[in-house]
């Protein structure tokens, strides 16, 4: 009987997204709309996310362009920007507004760099989590002592590679915020 490991290559494919996600929300110093992702804005009764109710797009590497559909949320979406308090400015105008992002600090550059390592161990404990999962599984299943084995030895490097990956990804994302 061969052992399928399908649903637990997906559940590390979705940490790694995950850490992927998180990192690019995060304000790097280049405008990426990705980094109003997690703003909500009050609108007809109920929260909603930025994107919901306007345009988001770059204008130049240092500000986003944003262009609500019904001007009357200009205000509410400026207001959802400051409390969200992403280390951002803003500049309303007629037809929207423009979020402008700082130049980071050496200081700055440090935190993103501690907060990036943060999420990577917790994109590391997820694996492990899933592993430890996927282990128990394992045990249960009807299988001989060499099909456990060999099963064992598949799992621990599929999760070898995947914390390859996550690394690889902190990596990259590191560089950028140094550079």
């Amino acid at each position: 009987m061969q052992y399928n490991l399908a649903n637990f290559k997906a559940d590390l494919k979705k940490a790694e997204d995950f850490l992927t996600k998180g990192y690019s929300e995060l304000n790097i110093g280049r405008a990426s709309p990705m980094v109003l992702d997690s703003v909500s804005v009050e609108s007809y009764g109920q929260k909603q996310p930025i994107k919901n109710v306007a345009s988001v797009s770059i204008e130049d590497p240092k500000t986003l362009r944003i262009n609500p559909w019904d001007k009357s949320f200009i205000k509410e979406i400026e207001k959802a920007i400051m409390i969200a308090d992403l280390g951002l400015s803003t500049a309303v105008d007629e037809s929207g507004i423009r979020v402008i992002f700082p130049q980071l600090t050496g200081e700055t550059r440090q935190k993103l760099v501690k907060i990036l390592k943060d999420r990577l161990e917790d994109a590391r404990i997820s694996v492990r989590k899933i592993r430890q999962d996927e282990m128990d599984l394992l045990q249960k299943a009807e299988l001989n002592e060499d099909e456990l084995k060999r099963s064992k030895d598949d799992i621990q490097k599929i999760v070898d590679e995947t914390n390859k990956n996550l690394e690889a990804i902190f990596s990259k994302k590191e560089q950028e915020v140094l550079n």
